[in-house]
């Protein structure tokens, strides 16, 4: 009997793809994957083993329209019993390629646990397998041992981790000759590969940087001009060393450069030429902001020339793809996530991380392709406390056992190697920027003061007396409030997370205009402003919060070294009660005091940075795995009974689960959600969308559908998951999403 995987309406079943070719070619592609990190024998076989359970009558009565099988469990049973260990971590992989990693023994939500799975029995629960499978797949006595440097202190992590990774190149194999089979029924061509190399995009980088080296036409005139030839010539030298140092051997860097030294760009030209040294695949950048990270990819695209629209891939969850629902057939291969083969990929440190402890197919995708990259971590200082042990054990694991380099790149270094007195921290780290204290000596811009209790009234008295000011505080609800009262004045904008970023990109272009034209112009923002926004005020306050934030905030502070530090004032205050500091970050805000008392001439030198890391990393020590990550991997042991879907619901680097709304903000964002209304393709019409969205928390979401100001969009054909914003009477066109049940308000969104 001859046995297929898959089907296809309207072909005779001569033109269906057999069982033999799909679990063929699906074991040599994971192979390829895996052969990165030197696991092609293991991936090989799990892949061959996947889809075991269609050698029988009852599936192949499935593909003529049958009740659904269970074709997952054979594979797993059969890896288990052969290859006993290292089969058990294939089973994982082979049980859940389409429902998801499951835990080992303990209880999950909705998913019966590997021991369930493994325990059931042939003829009985599941379908027995035809003896034809015997002669199509020749199965080794044994398997290679997983080749893995483990880490003496965390090694079955090492090893959940590792099957993570076979995951990955299972589940990508499997989707991508799934479509491949299915492209070809339907006569569709795919559009993958074709990536210009990464030596191609370093060619195009290095002309761009050079095209800003070429000396001027005549010398700098005034002083102004003069700070900025000089600022120039420095960043120059700044990524000629950090180049430099490219051929070290792989493993972890620091870049600890000021703001305004240049590090976005120092850190991508490193990248390139380390790949290129020790042949890397890609470079990963990943950002903790989502307001910027179309800007950093823009930034890339345009350095890369007219490769960059080939080059640069975007991927952060303002819309996940993976949770459509989508019911048309010829959708269904689309409902994965990417898989990040491109050769710069930039994203979020809440997909990049939450992926590397996710168990869902979807989110695992990529993680193969991550194996051999380039990542830079940009404001490192930015992982969240109570992750930050399981975030540490994941870079090292990176660079371990999966040939990456990781760049660490901040003006804030978080205090985390073992030099530091970070208990396990990272070893062996390099620093690629020229005698990072004296940098900061040569780009210090500001004066940086903590000035006390300061009530509101305080607040609007000083931005009288001051033509150009920016004021930060911790919420939106103090920004909102703070806007009301100030609205009388000259020169008044709030920015906030409720207006939608092409709001907000508009704003910022009016707000450094009236900066650059001398104009009074007095912005009272959320710390979403502190994401790169590249803006240049003389007087910048920031309400109490981490020295890290404190040092964001002074960036935007004579930014472009205009004036003397001793013209350029940051003050730090405390507010008054009612606003203070949100429990999250009250430890820091404490610590932050203390620090700036005992480093009164620079409360942002690199000295004061490390005793405030040191000091906070002290107190919040049995903060840093909250949830307990590193332990449940500990816990299961040699038993090797990972509880995979436990630790991706514990792993979230965003608490409080927001909702994107779409805001018809202009004639283009109207024209996209009709267009949305009507679609079946609508991966480029998210894309175009996201800049017209506001994300707020599914409680405020349930009450304005009951309320009726928002409706659904295309809900037949993707389930609940658009929604749009009803005309624009609660949106403001100075302040954004505006609700006179502003209740929602307390619930902060995060910038990661």
């Amino acid at each position: 009997m001859l046995f297929y995987a898959h089907s296809a309406k309207n072909l005779p079943e001569s033109q269906w793809q057999t069982l033999y070719n799909h679990l063929s070619q699906v074991g040599e592609m994971a192979a390829g994957f895996a052969s990165v990190f030197g696991a092609q024998e293991i991936a090989r076989y799990i892949g061959q083993l996947h889809d075991l359970g269609k050698y029988t009558p009852e599936f192949a009565a499935r593909l003529r329209g049958g009740k659904s099988v269970d074709h997952a469990t054979a594979g797993a049973k059969v890896a288990v019993e052969r290859w006993g260990a290292a089969g058990k971590l294939m089973a994982f992989c082979i049980a859940g390629h389409h429902a998801g990693l499951a835990n080992g023994d303990s209880e999950g939500d909705n998913r019966r646990t590997l021991a369930q799975r493994l325990a059931l029995s042939f003829g009985t629960d599941i379908p027995d397998l035809d003896p034809v499978w015997q002669q199509e797949i020749a199965l080794p006595e044994k398997l290679p041992a997983p080749p893995l440097k483990a880490d003496a202190h965390h090694k079955w992590f090492s090893y959940a981790f590792f099957t993570r990774m076979l995951y990955s190149c299972l589940v990508d194999a499997d989707f991508l000759d799934t479509e491949a089979f299915y492209a070809a029924v339907e006569n569709k061509a795919i559009q993958r590969g074709g990536h210009p190399d990464l030596n191609a995009l370093q060619q195009h980088f290095n002309t761009f940087i050079e095209s800003f080296r070429r000396p001027a036409k005549q010398a700098p005139a005034t002083e102004a001009e003069q700070r900025r030839a000089a600022l120039n010539r420095l960043r120059s030298n700044i990524l000629d060393h950090a180049v430099a140092q490219a051929g070290e051997a792989p493993g972890l860097f620091t870049l600890t450069v000021p703001t305004g030294g240049g590090k976005t760009f120092t850190s991508m030209a490193f990248a390139l030429e380390h790949a290129k040294r020790h042949g890397m695949r890609r470079v990963i950048y990943v950002i903790p902001f989502t307001s910027i990270i179309e800007q950093n990819a823009a930034e890339f695209r345009k350095a890369f020339g007219d490769l960059g629209e080939a080059a640069v891939l975007e991927h952060h969850s303002t819309f996940d793809d993976s949770k459509l629902k989508d019911q048309h057939s010829k959708d269904k291969l689309r409902q994965a996530s990417e898989n990040w083969d491109m050769p710069v990929v930039v994203t979020t440190a809440v997909q990049f991380f939450e992926s590397l402890f996710a168990d869902r197919s979807s989110r695992c995708r990529k993680l193969h392709n991550i194996a051999g990259s380039m990542i830079i971590l940009d404001e490192a200082q930015m992982l969240p406390l109570n992750l930050l042990l399981p975030v540490m054990q994941a870079i090292k694991e990176l660079a371990r056992n999966y040939r990456c380099s990781v760049v660490m790149c901040t003006a804030t270094q978080p205090a985390v190697q073992v030099e530091h007195g970070f208990y396990r921290g990272f070893e062996n780290v390099r620093e690629i920027a020229p005698n990072p204290t004296a940098l900061f000596e040569q780009l210090r811009r500001t004066t940086v003061q903590h000035i006390g209790l300061q009530t509101d009234a305080d607040l609007l008295e000083k931005l009288g007396q001051h033509r150009q000011m920016l004021i930060i505080v911790n919420n939106r609800r103090h920004a909102h409030s703070l806007y009301e009262q100030a609205k009388p004045l000259d020169g008044v904008f709030h920015l906030t997370t409720l207006m939608c970023a092409k709001h907000r990109s508009q704003m910022l272009e009016t707000i450094r205009g009236r900066l650059k034209n001398g104009e009074p112009c007095r912005v009272i923002a959320t710390s979403l402003i502190e994401a790169g926004v590249d803006v240049d005020f003389p007087l910048v306050m920031r309400a109490e919060a981490g020295l890290d934030s404190v040092a964001q905030a002074a960036g935007r502070c004579n930014r472009e070294g205009k004036r003397l530090p001793e013209e350029s004032f940051v003050w730090i205050f405390q507010p008054e009660a009612q606003w203070k500091a949100p429990a999250e970050l009250k430890t820091q805000a404490s610590v932050m005091r203390r620090i700036t008392g005992d480093f009164l001439d620079d409360p942002l030198s690199i000295q004061a940075i490390a005793a405030y890391f040191k000091e906070l990393y002290s107190l919040t020590a049995s903060e840093l795995d909250k949830k307990q990550i590193l332990k449940r991997h500990h816990k299961a042991g040699s038993s090797l009974n990972f509880p995979f879907q436990t630790i991706a619901a514990k792993f979230r680097m965003i608490e409080t689960h927001m909702q994107p709304l779409i805001i018809p903000f202009d004639d283009e964002a109207e024209r996209l959600i009709d267009s949305l209304r009507h679609a079946d393709q609508i991966g480029g019409l998210l894309r175009k969308l996201q800049p017209y969205t506001v994300q707020i928390p599914e409680s405020a979401l349930d009450a304005l559908l009951k309320a009726g100001r928002i409706e659904t969009i295309n809900e037949h054909t993707f389930g609940k998951q658009f929604y749009s914003l009803i005309g624009l009477d609660l949106y403001d066109e100075v302040a954004g999403f505006s609700w006179e049940d502003v209740g929602f308000l307390r619930v902060e969104s995060t910038v990661l």
